[in-house]
């Protein structure tokens, strides 16, 4: 019985060592949450050094650009300065001027010299535009009519088609180029009154006195302008198609009798022919 008092009492003292008391447990809480905002504390102070080194760290690179960027403009400016010097000029370039002088344009232009005179007045009649159908959609080409002269009696008309603009007017001036005929000019007008046909078109051309002036349409006129005269009377009868009138004028000129060559076959002079 009594080694069982014993064992009791023995059990009884573990259990007592073993048994914790609340305060016991407030007081390891308290001290956990304080090593908790330590943390948290010796955490926010250690980024803030981080921070303020990093800025550190930015305004010396920052410093050392800005350095080599003052010692390059010196550089630049010191060199600018002494190739001013060896020119002999220390006046600074003003905008659009090269190394060559005053104006980008300058040796340009002294290459280029007087402008050259074209030889032939060009003058565009018609240009006309047709429309194909296809399977694709729809393909364009282009005529044009154009009369060319040197204003000195020699006139000639072309009519050129192709897919570009350009090109037709240029195949136009080639052919009237290939074309040129004579047109008899006196004193700035024609020497008689004459009369030209092409299918329904007919155009009348009468001479007319110092100051009078073209009096004429658009085909008449630009043939006339071209060929060098000055004073004219003309009348367009008939069709008004610009082709037609043209070939109209052309045929008035081929109608009209040459001065020259009839004073020559009657035998006499020009003077005594005109009168």
């Amino acid at each position: 019985m009594e080694n069982l008092e014993d064992m009791a009492e023995l059990a009884g003292t573990e259990t007592d060592e073993v048994k914790t008391s609340p305060d016991d447990v407030a007081e390891v809480t308290v001290a956990g949450a304080e090593v908790t905002e330590a943390a948290v504390a010796e955490a926010a102070v250690t980024e803030a050094a981080v921070a303020e080194t990093a800025a550190k760290e930015t305004e010396a690179v920052e410093a050392v650009a800005a350095e080599a960027v003052t010692e390059e403009t010196v550089a630049e400016d010191s060199y600018v300065a002494e190739a001013r010097a060896e020119s002999g000029s220390d006046r600074p370039r003003r905008f659009g001027e090269g190394r060559g002088g005053r104006g980008r344009d300058r040796g340009r232009d002294r290459d280029r010299g007087e402008p050259v005179e074209k030889e032939f007045v060009e003058k565009l009649v018609k240009l006309n535009r047709t429309a194909k159908a296809v399977k694709g959609g729809r393909n364009f080409s282009f005529s044009a009519l154009t009369v060319i002269g040197d204003r000195k009696g020699n006139v000639g008309y072309g009519f050129g088609k192709a897919n570009d603009v350009s090109e037709a007017i240029r195949k136009s001036i080639d052919k009237a180029k290939r074309n040129m005929v004579k047109l008899p000019v006196k004193n700035g007008t024609i020497p008689h009154e004459v009369t030209g046909f092409f299918k329904a078109s007919q155009v009348m051309l009468k001479p007319a006195c110092s100051g009078t002036g073209i009096i004429a349409g658009g085909p008449v006129r630009a043939i006339m302008e071209a060929g060098g005269v000055t004073d004219v009377l003309s009348k367009s009868i008939g069709a008004a198609s610009q082709y037609n009138v043209v070939k109209a004028t052309f045929d008035c000129i081929s109608r009209m009798m040459d001065p020259k060559t009839i004073a020559k076959n009657r035998g006499k002079s020009l003077k005594e022919f005109w009168g």
